[in-house]
């Protein structure tokens, strides 16, 4: 399964914030240096899924705010009401 994301980092908490063009929109606190804001990026999409950060690889976009995501061990449908939780809560 695989997930675009638009990362926002620098944020002033982590979150799943809603969807911007397609891509699932993530704020984290993590600067984008050596690392810490994919690392950071992993592990809440992970916990938001259900599946350890070790399932979840970055395919494109490691040095960039747009991403896509590889998960693994994760049905499509887990995937989809993640996008769809994220959508209700920005329109809320």
């Amino acid at each position: 399964m695989t997930l675009r994301v638009r990362v926002q980092p620098r944020a002033s908490r982590d979150a799943i914030a809603g969807e911007r063009a397609g891509a699932l929109l993530v704020r984290l606190t993590a600067p984008p240096v050596e690392g810490a804001a994919n690392a950071a990026l992993l592990r809440l999409v992970a916990r938001a899924l259900g599946v350890p950060p070790s399932s979840i690889e970055i395919l494109r976009g490691a040095t960039g705010r747009d991403k896509l995501l590889r998960i693994a061990g994760v049905a499509a449908g887990a995937v989809a009401r993640l996008v769809e939780t994220a959508r209700e809560g920005e329109q809320a």
